[in-house]
């Protein structure tokens, strides 16, 4: 694959003639600098099924001050969309794509018989797409991966094959975040490799969150005289279940949740609307009927519940830790003013409970010890539950598993390079806009001054279907490209499509009403009020663009809704 540097300056020096004028001295400065660009460093950070509300800036008690200060140093994006589960979020992460043309229509542990031979249905990211490291290595970074893959399990489709100079990665979408590796159910086994090897064991003191950490920081301090840049994907599987803590952060939560999950939920949503992240007006989204009021729990369940909170809290927390160190390092080392960094997570928070995993069996559920004093320690098998997880991603509807807000809408986090002024324009901001997964890949390679060619290694690859939106990073527009709001939506049967303010959203009886949905997320972001009767019109023409999308996507005729996932 052919990729082009801009010689005559780098993305820096034009960012400040746009911003800052050509008889500014800064400019000058910089524009003596541009004989000999440097180009800056990128640091993606994907937290696993963390929920809208649980960092600090964003509306949660969780301590979470390095996340928070990063929220200072750049931008908030309150109106980011990812998809509703694990890989097929990260497919369109590191494609640009849409999930079914990347490889991931559905999800590799649910993939039917039917959808064999379909490329748009492999199970992992396809090669039929260029992946972001094996593009951003072609134009010359070092690029690392540390934590979770799922996005393919053989030799072929490792991250090792896809571009990654350095990896450390769990390949499954989940499991024990201690040494024991046991998996999320029998079917699905645990695999950590490193660089293309599988591991057969892990030391003693392993601690998912430390040791992806501990990883990405050994190769920063290996390669820091390095003068190439660096692309570090950091991708944690905190705090997806089953839910682990180091003990001693467990207790720095001790009691914090005994109100139970209504009153979080309400404490959060006030909050979010002080934050300007909700307006007056708007109603959270009922509490599912599947979750309970926490009034009317025994003592027992409501302690049960309570730890799990507890747990999930101090997984956050403790995230938030390891990040600092990077950060840290950055600073000393003095890359943190060349380094662009993005946080965000990969769906909604998880509400489901363990038995939707394919293959899970009562024996295997039985074989952990979940009394309350254990919970969160090795040997445990918890989840927070759909309580927790509606506060999480309060106001909205639903959760992980679906299209509905609550499924797909996650905090970003945006810090900029500081060379330029547009750090400035971006320091402390907040952006409203709709915009989606699938325009971090090009916005990234915009950052890096490389263009994709339409071959990658004798192979023909798909178009980005993303764009660029780094003038919305860097402050210099409010809304992103025309039709950046205009998204599909299909994943195990469940449908959505954005144009706009207007959202249609199609979910089978109980989660929705079984057939199209009409809502306008400007006045109603939680979803409650169905307009599809007064505005048939509007309806319609939405349905015929997400016909339209599933045309253009190959999207399959299949509902593939694993068993067990549970009602309103």
């Amino acid at each position: 694959m052919r990729t082009r540097f801009f010689s005559k300056r780098t993305l820096y020096s034009a960012l400040t003639l746009c911003l800052i004028g050509c008889g500014d001295k800064e400019t000058l400065n910089i524009e003596a600098q541009a004989e000999k660009p440097k180009h800056p460093n990128i640091l993606l950070i994907v937290a696993d099924d963390l929920g809208y509300s649980d960092i600090g800036s964003f509306g949660g008690e969780i301590k979470t001050p390095t996340l928070d200060a990063l929220a200072q140093d750049g931008a908030k994006f309150s109106n980011f969309h990812v998809l509703p589960t694990c890989s097929p979020t990260r497919s369109v992460l590191l494609s640009g794509m849409d999930n079914h043309l990347a490889g991931l229509g559905t999800m590799a542990e649910i993939k039917q018989a039917s959808m064999e031979g379909n490329a748009g249905y492999a199970g992992y990211l396809n090669f039929e797409v260029a992946a972001l490291p094996e593009v951003l290595k072609s134009g010359g970074y070092r690029t690392y991966m540390s934590g979770k893959w799922h996005l393919g399990d053989t030799k072929e489709t490792m991250p090792y094959a896809r571009g990654f100079d350095e990896t450390f990665a769990l390949l499954p979408g989940g499991g024990s975040h201690w040494n024991d590796m046991r998996p999320l159910s029998p079917a699905l086994p645990m695999q950590y490799t490193r660089n293309g090897q599988l591991l057969e064991s892990l030391p003693e003191d392993f601690y998912s969150t430390q040791a992806f950490t501990e990883n990405l920081l050994n190769w920063l301090k290996r390669d820091q005289k390095n003068d190439t840049p660096f692309f570090a994907y950091l991708s944690y599987s905190a705090p997806h279940d089953p839910l682990h803590a180091p003990a001693e952060y467990i207790a720095k939560y001790k009691g914090m949740y005994d109100g139970g999950w209504d009153n979080l939920r309400a404490e959060r949503f006030e909050r979010l609307k002080e934050l300007g992240m909700v307006k007056d007006g708007v109603k959270p989204f009922p509490r599912l009927r599947m979750v309970k009021a926490w009034d009317t729990l025994s003592a027992e369940d409501k302690a049960i519940a309570a730890r799990n909170m507890e747990v999930y809290a101090a997984m956050v927390d403790y995230m938030d830790e390891q990040i600092k160190r990077v950060i840290d390092h950055l600073v000393s080392t003095g890359e943190y003013d060349n380094t662009l960094i993005l946080f965000f997570s990969d769906n909604g928070a998880n509400g489901m409970d363990a038995s939707v995993m394919p293959g899970m069996t009562k024996e295997f559920k039985m074989s952990f010890d979940n009394s309350v004093t254990n919970i969160g320690l090795p040997n445990s098998y918890t989840h927070t539950g759909a309580g927790w997880a509606q506060a999480s991603m309060a106001p909205s509807r639903l959760m992980k598993g679906l299209p509905a807000e609550g499924g797909i809408k996650s905090p970003l986090l945006v810090k900029l390079p500081k060379t330029t002024e547009a750090s400035l324009k971006n320091k402390g901001m907040m952006n409203k806009s709709f915009f989606h997964v699938r325009d971090i890949m090009p916005t990234l390679l915009d950052v890096a001054n490389i263009t994709p060619t339409e071959t990658f290694n004798g192979r023909k690859v798909r178009a980005m279907q993303g764009q660029s939106v780094l003038d919305l990073f860097t402050g210099k527009v409010k809304k992103p490209y025309k039709g950046a709001d205009k998204v599909g939506y299909e994943l195990l049967g469940f449908k959505a499509y954005f144009d706009g303010d207007w959202k249609i959203l199609n979910m089978p009886k109980p989660f929705g009403k079984g057939d199209w949905e009409l809502f306008n997320l400007k006045d109603d972001p939680a979803e409650i009020n169905d307009l599809g009767d007064k505005n048939p019109d509007k309806k319609q023409a939405l349905v015929e663009q997400w016909q339209q999308y599933k045309e253009e996507n190959k999207v399959l005729d299949i509902s593939t809704v694993p068993q067990g996932m549970t009602s309103k």
